[in-house]
């Protein structure tokens, strides 16, 4: 293992005190690596289109502060604790904010957006992993890093590299949430799979995803413009342009069944939508609905239709620590692209004291394929 270089004395890093005041940069000392965590120099960190709203408490998100917010990131290693093993300083990594405590692995919180729903998680998020990947530096988990074949996934194409740039490398994050369903709900070569609303970042993102693992696609939404640029990828997908109406869209879905699995990754602004039942609906008898989107409150579901369907419901937050494995070895292999090869584009990249500027063009950039990161 390569030997360790002092780390500096102290780094930049964005820190919030109150949902009343912006957030600020700030000289702060450097993480140290302990038992358990590794110290990673942050490239880039992925920028939510609803940041600004969860730091200034539009989305009432809970937090401890002050603490530095932030996203999942590629990054290299910097130090590692004395019961590291594997990872190594300079080493290309993947960091994950899918956080969960290792006493109860069913607690978890995405460190940096919130805090979580436990005194668990509560206990976490306030005394060990804070802070989060906007700063120079951060300390993490040794279970959140994800060894990245740099030779492979940067290199040049004609030494066997993908030549893929660190940006691009950043829209892993968008991919692992929609795998996580899959995987959960455990889609199949050959299965035709229901993505609805196909048409925003994570239903996009899904689309490829669900093409690299052999399904056909039936894409639903309701931006028309959207629909037929994700028809124009491939043969397998199929789109149905939303109207409201649940037994003429449920018709207009089934037309290109049977229907094996509908995948639901609706915005918290969907609650009222109808997309739900009629993707129920629509489905084969024993087919799964895979739950991921983020509605708060209760929507209705065709109980009967369930039960004489024999049809599974399936929900899931986020995903497992395998799948990010899984996923970084598909995009390693060549079976998932990123980049231009799925159409995923970064749209602005941003250092740490244009952090107001990065959450602007987060927001105005969250179509298929937009990303933005933060780059400290």
């Amino acid at each position: 293992m390569a030997s360790q270089s002092p780390l500096p004395e102290t780094h930049r890093a964005l820190v919030l005190h109150s949902n009343d005041t912006p957030p600020k940069v700030e000289t702060r000392p450097v993480p140290q690596a302990t038992p358990g965590n590794v110290v990673v120099r942050v490239l880039a960190a992925n920028v939510l289109s609803y940041s600004r709203e969860m730091l200034d408490g539009t989305r009432p998100y809970p937090y401890p502060k002050p603490y530095v917010p932030g996203g999942s990131a590629v990054g290299r290693i910097a130090a590692v604790g004395p019961d590291c093993s594997t990872f190594a300083p300079g080493q290309l990594v993947l960091v994950d904010i899918m956080t969960r405590a290792r006493d109860d692995t069913s607690a978890s919180y995405l460190m940096g957006i919130h805090q979580g729903f436990s005194t668990t998680t509560v206990k976490l998020a306030t005394d060990e992993w804070r802070d989060s990947t906007y700063a120079e530096y951060a300390k993490v988990p040794l279970e959140n890093v994800y060894a990245l074949d740099e030779e492979r996934l940067l290199g040049d194409s004609a030494k066997g590299g993908l030549g893929y740039t660190v940006e691009d490398l950043a829209y892993l994050y968008r991919l692992l949430v929609p795998f996580g369903g899959f995987r959960d709900i455990d889609l199949k070569v050959g299965e035709t799979v229901l993505i609805g609303p196909a048409t925003g970042p994570y239903g996009t993102a899904a689309v490829s995803l669900a093409l690299a693992l052999g399904a056909k696609v039936v894409a639903m939404g309701r931006n028309g413009q959207v629909l037929e640029k994700l028809a124009a990828t491939s043969d397998r997908v199929k789109t149905v342009q939303l109207t409201g109406d649940v037994k003429a869209d449920t018709a207009a879905i089934k037309r290109h069944g049977p229907i094996d699995v509908f995948y639901d990754i609706c915005p918290p602004a969907a609650a009222s939508s109808t997309h739900i039942m009629s993707g129920i609906l629509s489905l084969a008898h024993s087919g799964r609905v895979s739950l991921m989107g983020g509605i708060a409150g209760d929507v209705a579901i065709p109980y009967a239709a369930i039960m004489f369907n024999d049809l599974k419901l399936h929900g899931k937050f986020m995903y497992e620590r395998e799948d990010a494995r899984l996923l970084v070895k598909m995009v390693e292999t060549g079976v998932l692209g990123l980049g231009g090869r799925i159409g995923a584009m970064c749209e602005g990249r941003f250092g740490l004291e244009e952090w107001s500027e990065a959450f602007d063009a987060a927001k105005g950039n969250a179509g298929p394929g937009q990303f933005v990161v933060i780059k400290p």
